[in-house]
Order: C-alpha cells, then sequence, then structure tokens
C-alpha cells in the first residue's frame, strides 16, 4: 500500500514536471493570451496607467515562469515568496489598487489552469484521473503567490503612509517655524498638505497641559463636514492646527471647536499666504494666553486684543491697575462688588439703568457705586481717560487672575 502511494505521488511530480517544461516552452504565447484577458476585465491595466502594457508582460513573464517552476517543483521557496513581494511593493508604490491587482492574478490562475487541461485531455486515462490533484496544486501555488504578494502590498501601503505622514507634518513644521519664507518650502508645503499656496487661513492652537489636560478629539472631521480643510499636530503642551476659512469671520470655526470639547484655543486672524503661517502661529498663541486656564473658551485674536497687548506688557499693565484703581483694590470687603459693578456699568455703556437690570439691582445703587469708585480712585466718573483707564485697569486684572 506504501508503495503504491510513493507510485502514485511520484507519477503525479513527474506529470507536473513535463507539463511545466512543456508550457515554458510556450510562454510567449501564454503571456500574451493572458495579458489580453487581463485588460479585458480590467479598464485600469488596459489604460496602460500606472502599469504599463511594458511592464505588464514583463511581470506576466517572469511571473508566469515562476509558477511553472513552482508547480514542476523546479523553483525554490525563498525566491517565490521574494518576488511575490516584490510584485507587492511595485504595485504598492504605483498606487495600483490591492483588488485589481488580486483579480489580474485570478485570471493568471484561470489562463495557467486551461492551458493545463488543453494539455491534459491528451493523455492517457491512467494519467488523466490526475486532473483534480493537479488542478488544486495550481490553485495552491497562486494562492500562495497572491498572499505573499498582498502581505508585501499591504506592509509597503503602511510604510508610504507613515513616509508621507511624516513628510507632511515636516513641512507644517517646517511654516509654523518661519521657514515658509523659502520659496521652495512653500511650493512643497502646499504640494504635500494638498492646499494652494494663496488662500484664507487661520492657525489654531489648542492648550494641551496640566491645566488644560483633556486631549480633544481630531477636530478634523467637524472641519470638513463645514467645508473646511485643516491640518493638526501636536506640539509642546498644545496641538496646532492650520485651517482654511471661507470668511474672516471665525464665528464658525470657534463654534466647532466648543462643540468637539476643546479645553482652551486661540485663533489667529486670517491671512492669505502659507509663508504667514508662523506669524499666525505666534498671534494665535497669543490669543490663547490671555483666556483663562481651564475656561473651555475658544477665541480669535482680534475679539482679545486689549488682554493680548497688555498681556504683552505685564510691568504695563501692573501700571494701570495701580493707577486707575489702586484705591478699589485697598478698600477690603467692598472691592469685590465694586469691581463687579464698575465691569457691568462700562460693558452697558455707563448706563445706570442698564447695569442695574443686569445687576438685579436699584439703578441709584449703581450710581452710589461708582460715585464710590470715583471717590477711591480720585478720577471722576464722567472722565473719558477715566473710563478708558478703569477698564483697561479691569482687562489687567483678568489676566494678572
Amino acid at each position: 500500500m506504501h508503495d503504491a502511494v510513493n507510485a502514485a505521488t511520484n507519477e503525479e511530480l513527474a506529470l507536473r514536471r513535463e507539463l511545466a517544461l512543456t508550457l515554458v516552452e510556450d510562454i510567449d504565447r501564454l503571456v500574451d493570451r493572458l495579458a489580453a484577458d487581463i485588460c479585458a476585465h480590467s479598464s485600469t491595466y488596459a489604460s496602460g496607467r500606472p502599469v504599463s502594457h511594458e511592464d505588464l508582460r514583463l511581470v506576466l513573464r517572469g511571473n508566469m515562469e515562476l509558477a511553472l517552476d513552482e508547480f514542476g517543483g523546479m523553483a525554490s521557496d525563498h525566491r517565490f515568496e521574494a518576488v511575490a513581494a516584490e510584485n507587492g511593493r511595485l504595485r504598492a508604490e504605483q498606487g495600483m489598487a490591492l483588488d485589481t491587482v488580486l483579480r489580474a492574478y485570478r485570471r493568471g490562475g484561470r489562463v495557467l489552469w486551461q492551458a493545463m487541461a488543453d494539455w491534459m485531455r491528451d493523455r492517457s486515462p491512467a494519467q488523466q484521473h490526475l486532473v483534480g490533484d493537479m488542478a488544486g496544486a495550481v490553485w495552491e501555488t497562486i494562492d500562495r503567490f497572491s498572499s505573499a504578494m498582498a502581505d508585501a502590498y499591504r506592509l509597503r501601503t503602511l510604510e508610504l503612509v507613515h513616509r508621507e505622514a511624516s513628510r507632511r507634518g515636516a513641512l507644517f513644521e517646517a511654516l509654523l517655524d518661519g521657514r515658509g519664507g523659502d520659496p521652495a518650502v512653500a511650493s512643497a508645503a502646499a504640494t504635500a498638505l494638498g492646499v494652494p499656496r494663496q488662500g484664507r487661513y487661520v492657525v489654531v492652537v489648542i492648550a494641551q497641559d496640566d491645566l488644560d489636560p483633556a486631549s480633544p478629539p481630531d477636530p478634523g472631521p467637524a472641519l470638513e463636514s463645514l467645508g473646511m480643510w485643516s491640518f493638526w499636530r501636536p506640539r509642546a503642551e498644545t496641538v496646532a492646527g492650520l485651517v482654511r476659512v471661507r470668511a474672516a469671520d471665525c464665528a464658525p470655526l470657534a463654534d466647532v471647536l466648543r462643540g468637539q470639547g476643546v479645553c482652551r484655543a486661540g485663533i489667529s486672524p486670517p491671512f492669505e499666504e502659507l509663508p504667514a503661517a508662523a506669524q499666525g502661529l505666534r498671534l494665535a498663541r497669543r490669543a490663547l494666553d490671555t483666556l483663562p486656564p481651564g475656561s473651555g473658551e475658544v477665541a480669535s485674536l482680534d475679539e482679545r486684543l486689549v488682554h493680548a497687548a497688555l498681556g504683552a506688557e505685564p510691568e504695563i499693565a501692573d501700571r494701570l491697575a495701580t493707577r486707575y484703581l489702586d484705591g478699589v483694590l485697598r478698600s477690603g470687603a467692598e472691592c469685590p462688588v465694586l469691581l463687579e459693578t464698575l465691569g457691568v456699568w462700562l460693558d452697558s455703556g455707563c448706563s445706570a439703568s442698564a447695569a442695574a437690570t443686569r445687576l438685579f439691582c436699584h439703578r441709584n445703587t449703581i450710581l452710589n457705586r461708582i460715585s464710590r469708585v470715583a471717590e477711591l480712585t480720585g478720577w471722576p466718573a464722567d472722565s473719558g481717560e477715566a473710563r478708558l483707564g478703569w477698564a483697561l485697569a479691569l482687562r489687567a486684572l483678568e489676566l494678572a487672575h
């Protein structure tokens, strides 16, 4: 029994070798047939782009020779796997869809098996009973080759994606670091990011430090749904983003950021060219620095210009508070209510009635408190300079806290 099994196995191997050698001699006709079949079933291959017809034929010839060598027991596993992997890497680099490549491999299996079946018809009845086993061997060879190719394709695709992501990130950092003044850098960044050099952009800086520890979700998809392209990158204790906006009004952008659970973020004024991203980063950071930590506030610099100006000159801010509000600050228990009333009164256009409505008290109460502020500070309440000084001093106190 054992000898009979060995004899049958040896007969199959010998027949497979004879068949493989016969078909190798007719390789040119097989390649022509297979190339025509693949192009007939794939518009991508038929177009000749990105795989030229010459390249297709060259690869088909090499693959078919290797498949026949493998089928006939004349190829080493090492070479078989290496060629399959190289094919996968090449097609990934060319940007071919994996499904399209795998379908071409299956077409190759059909053509190869049809040629083998035609050859087997002329064999003796004693040999034709091996057709089923040989069919299994053919498709096993195709499956092994396809699997090795697909594994290499997926790995190479991941490598290419990582490389492109790294390149995009590096060019984005170059813009933020001020190297966009070099036209070559600016052009490369625009190409890598997929946006024009000229447009309407803003930079957003989101806080992500001990005071604002939450890591917000990527705002990109939410912005994209509103037609706003963006690119985001973590930086030291922040996440920086470049956003292409439609208009000078940043309110829609701010609303999306708030909706995404951003803890605190500053938005630069719009700029028209990518090389200005470095200045945009600086101004967005200035806007961010004016917002109280953990406040959940999102604001553009234009909304916080006074705060930004005072924050840039802390000594000036301190002097403002001392010059215009020193008496109130030293007034003890009445200080908080006087500062609150003064702020509401100024924000209400210096209207006692409007301030009283907002503070739920009588108009005369507001007038008395403002008179007390004037008394303590030495500045008359009807003075334009006093009102400007008080407003700036209140903003300086906000920054100090």
